[in-house]
């Protein structure tokens, strides 16, 4: 019964006084407890490290033949670049843009196309975002707007900004967009 009021996260005065009477029967990290120093959930609460004795040795080795199973295990540094197919069983295809076009889609670190959908309101809000635009923006804008326009049947809103390469499209519109981008080679 002790042992549950002192665990429980919420002290009140007179429980820390009950304490007092029973404090020869609790373990010693439960006997000092003041209601300043109950923090569950910070680490500067935690018991200090104890004698390093009663912890194993470790040794560092320095030893490259061994270290070379170590990097088998580490993530590259770097996205390798994809190699060169007709097809891929996901579907993905490297970009390859149609010269002459005023503006680019460049692809994120991942190699993949910069479209994202974010929700907002609960589910309610969609808008769909295409990232990393350099160029004509605002010709990229106005082809996307019309293309959607004329499978919709009615208006859409969009959003662009220049400074940071974005355009916004109110809706859930990331498949077309990408195969509207993928078929301009980006």
């Amino acid at each position: 019964m002790a042992l549950r009021m002192v665990c429980s996260k919420t002290f009140s005065l007179n429980r820390i006084v009950s304490l007092h009477s029973i404090n020869h029967h609790l373990p010693k990290p439960v006997q000092n407890v003041t209601a300043a120093s109950v923090r569950w959930s910070s680490f500067r609460s935690s018991e200090p490290v104890g004698d390093l004795a009663q912890y194993p040795e470790v040794e560092v080795v320095r030893n490259p033949p061994e270290w070379k199973y170590v990097e088998r295990l580490l993530a590259p540094r770097t996205v390798p670049k994809p190699t060169a197919k007709d097809a891929y069983p996901s579907g993905w295809k490297p970009a390859n843009p149609q010269p002459g076009l005023k503006y680019v889609v460049q692809r994120t670190k991942n190699h993949m196309l910069p479209v994202y959908l974010r929700r907002s309101f609960r589910g309610q809000r969609r808008i769909t975002a295409v990232r990393h635009v350099e160029g004509d923006i605002w010709l990229l804008e106005a082809e996307l707007r019309y293309h959607i326009e004329r499978q919709l049947n009615r208006p859409i809103i969009t959003r662009v900004n220049e400074m940071s390469g974005q355009i916004e499209l109110k809706g859930d519109h990331v498949a077309f967009v990408e195969k509207f981008l993928l078929e301009k080679g980006m």
